[in-house]
This record gives C-alpha cells, structure tokens and sequence, in this order.
C-alpha cells in the first residue's frame, strides 16, 4: 500500500475536475443534502470514469475498484493485479489524469516482483535522456516506452507533469 502524488492539472481529461470541486467546495459549506447528494454523484462519475480508462488499457486486474474524492482530489484504488508491472501501469493510469493529485494504492499482486522507480517529466525531457540518466545508455529509451505502454502510443509523445515507469533492468 502506498501513496503516489502527481501533477494535478496534466494529463488525460476523463472527467470534469472543476466541476467536481466546485461540488466539494459547494458541499462541504453547506449541510444541504442536494450539494452532498451532487458531490457523492460527481465523485461516482470521476471513479467510474477513470476505472474504464484502467479496463481500456487492458490491464489484467481482478476485483478493480476505483473511486475518487473530490475534496482531496485523491483516487482510492482496489484490486488485485497480475503482476508489479500491471499494478505500477494501473496506478500511472489513475494519476496521470487531468484533477487527480493523489493516488491512495490499495492493490496487491498475484506475482511479485521487484517495484520500478518513476521519473516526473520536465520540459525538455525525452525518453533518452530520461534512459540515460536512469540506466546510464540513453539507448535504453525502449526499455521506458515498452514499461509504459499502452498509455504512451509513441516514445516522442510525453509531456511536462506526466509521471512515468523506470522498471529495473
């Protein structure tokens, strides 16, 4: 179990992130049951949202729950994997969305198997320097783009706030 932080405003936008603040916000000043009642439903529609782009991936994942707060702007994340590299992936998917900042890791794995590092990209990092730097060859920049698919369609598509795998070698 662990806690991941990541960068709040970058990445996949799979669901409203304002407007689920702005029901956290609104819910948390009052004692309405309309404002908690929209704020229980904006944060079933953001964990819904993001627990599809997990099963797109094609992850294998039993029992996959996932659900969000937007008052922490934390996803709660529950299952189990089949393995370290598919948990790892399951996580990056769940905190390389646009309005998550933290991922709260409730998983476990069927295999285990030594944790990967992850790396924070920067403006201008690419997937050598970046395999440089981890691995000392920044011709291992593969190694990093195969860890991180399928949420990376193309070893020259990254951006600043994304976080990456850096498995061990």
């Amino acid at each position: 179990m662990g806690f991941f932080s990541f960068v709040k405003d970058a990445g996949e936008k799979l669901f409203g992130h304002k407007e689920a603040e702005a029901a956290a916000a609104a819910a948390a000043a009052t004692d309405d049951a309309a404002a908690k009642e929209k704020l229980d439903a904006t944060n079933r529609a953001a964990g819904d949202a993001i627990q599809t782009y997990i099963e797109a991936q094609g992850l294998e994942i039993t029992g996959l729950v996932v659900t969000f707060d937007a008052a922490s702007s934390t996803v709660n994340l529950f299952g189990v994997a089949a393995d370290q590299a598919t948990k790892e992936k399951a996580l990056l998917c769940c905190g390389n969305v646009s309005g998550v900042v933290n991922v709260n890791d409730n998983m476990s794995v069927d295999l285990s198997e030594p944790e990967a590092t992850y790396h924070d990209v920067v403006p201008g990092d690419n997937l050598s320097k970046i395999a440089k730097a981890a691995y000392g060859d920044a011709n291992k920049y593969m190694v990093i783009f195969e860890a991180n698919k399928p949420m990376l369609s193309n070893p020259d598509k990254i951006y600043p706030g994304q976080k990456l795998r850096i498995p061990p070698l």
